[in-house]
This record gives structure tokens, sequence and C-alpha cells, in this order.
């Protein structure tokens, strides 16, 4: 590929310490790698568990390991280098290890949008139209939909860090941010980006509005068929089940607009990077304790599977 000939023995980007910049680093530090562990070890659990036990073998589940697997890559791809970072003093990163960086963190992005569209119409048909979801969420149309999440933002993210790694960049490569993604690359780009800045606005705007149209209207439609059953039971028994898919968006989709879609007047660099914390750390350790907060199905499989 072209953008390799970027590469070269003095080609490597500076990552921001992002632990050294506050006044507590090692408070910080330590925080960090403890939410790191509940992460690994509370996603770890709910794949196992779906997998391990046959009661859970549904597309609502499925979905979910999905999910788990989503934010147990997403918060392994820049916990450890941001620790490797703050312990060595060696804030470099290699032109390959960047790219790697940003790739996998665009498709874990893309994936999770999507995926999270793709639960609430599994929510939604299962409330919605219970006599057609054997047929309409079964196994092969539930594993197609998956395929196509991850495969949409693999060429969502190619496109777009193969063409970012194309343009020149300053002497410095110092990158005022703790992990590589396109926007404070293209801050460091010794080129006009302007342009294409807008054209990432845009994508972006493409990218999410499907999405969260899909996600509102499922959710819509369920309010609206609850209702009409006029039963508090009912209404009850929805909102137990939606409330923890409905959080996670909330979460996931509140920090993406703030970080992308806001015009930047509206946020500074400091803002951005708690902003990025937040969805790259915190909430992939919150995930999977919102997904079994109060599910039975999950707590049951738990004392099954590791007979507590």
């Amino acid at each position: 590929m072209s953008w390799l000939s970027n590469q070269t023995s003095g080609g490597d980007f500076v990552l921001l310490d992002l632990f050294r910049v506050t006044p507590v680093p090692w408070v910080l530090f330590t925080l960090t790698v403890l939410v790191l562990l509940v992460a690994l070890l509370g996603n770890s659990v709910i794949i196992i568990l779906i997998w391990a036990d046959p009661l859970l073998h549904t597309p609502m589940y499925f979905l979910l390991s999905q999910l788990s697997l989503m934010d147990l890559l997403y918060i392994s791809t820049f916990v450890p280098k941001m620790a490797l970072v703050f312990l060595s003093g060696d804030r470099r990163i290699s032109f390959i290890g960047c790219s790697l960086q940003m790739f996998l963190f665009y498709v874990l992005v893309g994936s999770e949008c999507l995926l999270l569209a793709v639960m609430a119409y599994d929510r939604y048909v299962a409330i919605c139209q219970p006599l057609r979801y054997p047929v309409l969420m079964r196994p092969r149309v539930c594993a197609l939909l998956v395929l196509v999440t991850w495969l949409g933002a693999f060429f969502n993210a190619l496109i777009h860090v193969a063409y970012t790694l194309t343009l020149p960049f300053c002497a410095s490569r110092e990158i005022h941010h703790f992990f590589c993604e396109i926007p404070a690359l293209l801050k460091v780009a010794c080129a006009d980006t302007s342009q294409y800045e807008k054209g990432v606005f845009v994508s972006g705007v493409i990218f999410f509005l499907p999405p969260i149209s899909a996600i509102l209207g499922s959710y819509g439609s369920i309010l609206s068929t609850v209702l009409g059953m006029g039963s508090g039971q009912a209404l009850r028994k929805t909102l137990g089940t939606c409330s923890s898919h409905m959080t996670v968006v909330l979460l996931f989709y509140g920090a993406a607009i703030t970080k992308y879609l806001l015009p930047k007047s509206y946020h500074s660099s400091g803002q951005e990077e708690v902003v990025s914390v937040f969805y790259t750390i915190i909430t992939p350790m919150l995930n999977p304790l919102i997904s079994s907060l109060r599910n039975k199905d999950v707590t049951r499989a738990f004392r099954n599977v590791f007979r507590v």
C-alpha cells in the first residue's frame, strides 16, 4: 500500500501521557488498571455464561455476547498501551502500531453502533411480533445481521484510516491524545484537511443516523404496543426487559454524539479527552454490569455454571 511509504525509522508518533497530566498520576493509573480488570472479568464472564448455558442460546443473549466481545476488544486496545507509556516513560508508538490502534478503534465503534440497532430490532420483534419472532430472528438471520455489523464497520474504518495515513505529517508527530484517532492525527498533518474533516463529519452523521433512527423507531413501537395493552404489569415487564439496553444506548450514543457530531466550539480538547476516557474505558466496564443487573437468567446461569 502506498501509505506504508510514510513509515520510516523516525516515523513514530508521540502520544499524550494521560496519567502524568493529572495531579495524582498513580491514583488515576491504579483506578484505570482496576477498571481494566473489572471490564475484562465482567465481559469474559458474560461470554462464558452465554456459551455454556443452553438456556441462554437465544438471539437476545447471542447479541449480548457480541457486545461483550466488542467491549473486551475495546478496552484491550487502549489501556495496555496507556499503562506502558506511563510505566516506561516512552510515549512513542510506531506507525504500524498507530495504524492498527486507529483501525481497531473505528471497527469497534462502528460495529457497536450498528449492533445496538440490531439489539433494539430484536426487542421490537420479540415484543411487537412475538408469533413471528422464531422466523424473523432465527439463528441464520441473527448471524447474518451480526456479520453485517462487523463488515460494515470494517469497510468504513478501512476507507477512513487508509486515507488518513496517506497524509504528510509534521516532523514532531506529537498527538495531543492518549491513543491514535483520526481527529487527533489530522491536527498534526502538514496539509489542508478542512475538506476531509467535513467529509468525516458527514460520514459520521450518515453512519450514526440510520442506527439511531432504527433504535428510536423500535422503542417507539414497543412503547406504543405496550401502552395499547392497557396493562401496568406488561409495561413494568417491558421496561425491565429493555431498560438495560436503553441505558447502554444512552451511554454509547451520548458520548459518540458529544465527541463527533457537536461543533468544536461546544467542547475543548480537555473535554474531548474526558469523553474519550468515558467511552473507551468506563463504558466497557459498565456494560456487563448493566446487562447482568437484575437479570434473573444471567444470575441463574452464573450459579449453574460456577456452582455458586
